[in-house]
């Protein structure tokens, strides 16, 4: 889940968007948002709109936890190339 990804609440994700309390837990469970707050919500959390609709699959390239995944192993790489230019 994309909340749980970014490792926030729904409340704080709420109050981020200037969303009421309460919004996202009824769109999880009943409502649907409209056009517009699926457009916010996937700027948010930086998917595309087919991802966030469940379109797309989910081992997204977009997704927080695999750019972190990639951040991390480009830092490593970048780390041994420092490391190696030093001997």
């Amino acid at each position: 889940m994309l909340i749980k990804d970014a490792h926030k609440s729904f409340n704080q994700v709420e109050r981020e968007l200037c969303y009421p309390r309460n919004t996202l837990k009824n769109y999880k469970y009943k409502k649907k948002p409209s056009v517009g707050r699926v457009f916010e919500m996937a700027n948010y959390f930086n998917v595309s709109i087919e991802f966030f609709l469940g379109m797309e699959e989910k081992d997204n390239k977009n997704s927080l936890a695999y750019r972190l995944e990639k951040l991390n192993r480009e830092k490593k790489e970048l780390e041994i190339l420092i490391l190696e230019g030093q001997k």
